[in-house]
């Protein structure tokens, strides 16, 4: 059974953001960690991730937001597990940001007016790790703000990272 972690940003998420309604509507859906409060310690969050990682056997699909992201490449420059795919939402522009092949499928979904980076950056950095660009269009940061909510596109490519 494939289980799916979450990998939230520097923030605690609003109810309404996606990626807490998948928490709450997918019992297979769990945070690593829980959404912590700023600040964002990403020596804290990558060692909350590869216990989360660690804790089960059973394949993983990363799903990552924002600072999320740099946690998920961090973690993969520094660790392995059961990790078959990552969702990697809207990357921040960081100068701290790995850019290593990442050694598992991913999918960077990029924002065409993301106010933290720009598109041209996704696009490089997804490919630096090797991840397949989906282009969101013009959905600023792919938050509750920007009006996400549901977002069952998301839902979709998710489920391609887990299928065999």
């Amino acid at each position: 059974m494939t289980r799916f972690l979450l990998v939230p940003g520097r923030g605690v998420p609003f109810p309404n953001h996606w990626s807490r309604q998948w928490a709450r509507a997918h019992r297979d859906h769990t945070w690593a960690p829980e959404p912590p409060g700023p600040p964002y310690v990403a020596g804290d969050r990558v060692a909350a991730l590869n216990a989360a990682i660690a804790a089960d056997t059973a394949a993983a699909v990363l799903i990552a937001h924002s600072a999320g992201c740099l946690t998920v490449a961090l973690w993969a420059a520094r660790h392995s597990g059961p990790v078959v795919g990552a969702l990697l939402v809207t990357p921040p522009e960081r100068d701290d940001m790995p850019r290593e092949r990442l050694p598992f499928p991913s999918i960077a979904v990029l924002s065409r007016n993301d106010p933290h980076a720009s598109f041209a950056y996704g696009e490089q950095l997804a490919r630096q790790w090797g991840a397949e660009i989906h282009d969101a269009g013009p959905v600023g940061h792919l938050d509750s703000r920007s009006g996400f909510g549901p977002w069952p596109e998301g839902e979709k490519l998710v489920a391609r990272l887990a299928a065999p």
